[in-house]
């Protein structure tokens, strides 16, 4: 399930709305990759806060996947990682090298862990709480990203790949992941409107099971890669109450009974293998009567396609949703 059940528990239970390749260069051997430029560099982060470097950072840990994501696809392996097998399950577009550290879960990643590393430079996104960060700035630099914006979250991934790509050197890197992000949304938006389905409606989704009872997550408007569906020229049909930050909502199969055009097409991860849609309800009485189920229009994502990453998980969003609307 998309950014762990952690923070889907968590955020249900203060507002009941939120629940949380190609073109890499690794150096594996080492978890280092040597930066383009040298000397001091100045990065005002999230918090408008500068994080001044006496060169840019190349020994880094990552606490969240989608910063992680960043990293790797700008060239610089992390020597930390929380949870990496967790990362290697959701996160396919940029794969990890095998001498990254675990430095714990991202929900309560461990301190001593990271500060063992003796890393130049931690990156982390700003859900993560202030004590951590205060705690962690006792030894080593913080980058703190801001990881999501549902007012516009295709802008603030930008924003923060060139922020990390700013705090180690690789502002080149960067440019070049955004322009062939850039290349493929193009791409893609003139693939469907050629095959006549701009506007056509989609809506993304993830899911668990508890007991009996099974949630469901809905990605509104400005989710991120609702945002990706939208900027391809198709409509999110989910219109539902959503978080501010992360454009997220939560709905139960009853609620599904809104999405009544059979054009529909109804997309999901379960990358842990934990499919609620196919096994959980299969013999669900509503699911089954839903249009877009009876359309066969229920598509399961491939494996580790990160619902909240960077540039590289985006392309690969893009090629599902083209593939899908222009057969």
């Amino acid at each position: 399930m998309s950014r762990t059940r952690f923070t889907a528990i968590v955020a249900a239970a203060t507002a009941a709305l939120l629940l949380s390749a190609c073109g890499t260069t690794e150096n594996a051997a080492t978890g280092e990759a040597a930066a383009t430029s040298a000397g001091p560099v100045t990065v005002t982060d999230s918090r408008g806060k500068e994080i001044m470097l006496d060169a840019p950072a190349t020994k880094v840990v990552g606490l969240e996947w989608g910063e992680v994501e960043m990293l790797v696809g700008l060239g610089v392996q992390p020597v930390g990682v929380a949870d990496p097998k967790g990362y290697g399950t959701w996160v396919t577009a940029a794969k990890l090298g095998p001498g990254v550290k675990d430095v714990g879960t991202r929900g309560e990643p461990s301190v001593d862990s990271i500060v063992a590393l003796q890393p130049d430079l931690v990156v982390m996104e700003d859900d993560r709480g202030g004590a951590l960060v205060a705690q962690l700035e006792k030894y080593v630099p913080v980058l703190v990203t801001k990881g999501s914006d549902a007012k516009d979250n295709l802008g603030r991934m930008r924003a923060d790949l060139q922020m990390i790509a700013k705090a180690v050197g690789k502002t080149a890197e960067a440019d070049k992941l955004l322009a062939d992000f850039d290349a493929a949304l193009a791409d893609g938006r003139k693939k469907i409107a050629d095959a006549g389905a701009a506007g056509r409606p989609f809506v993304i989704a993830d899911g668990w099971k508890e007991g009996s009872t099974v949630s469901i997550r809905m990605f509104g408007q400005g989710a991120l890669v609702s945002q990706i569906g939208i900027q391809l020229g198709l409509t999110n049909a989910w219109t539902g109450k959503v978080d501010e930050a992360w454009g997220l909502g939560q709905t139960d199969v009853e609620g599904l009974t809104v999405l009544k055009d059979p054009n529909l097409h109804f997309f999901y991860n379960a990358s842990d293998d934990a499919d609620v849609f196919a096994d959980g309800l299969a013999a669900n009485a509503i699911w089954k009567s839903l249009p877009f189920v009876q359309q066969g229009h229920v598509h399961r994502m491939p494996d580790g396609i990160w619902t909240f990453g960077g540039p590289l998980s985006g392309k690969q969003y893009i090629d599902q949703l083209v593939k899908t609307y222009t057969v």
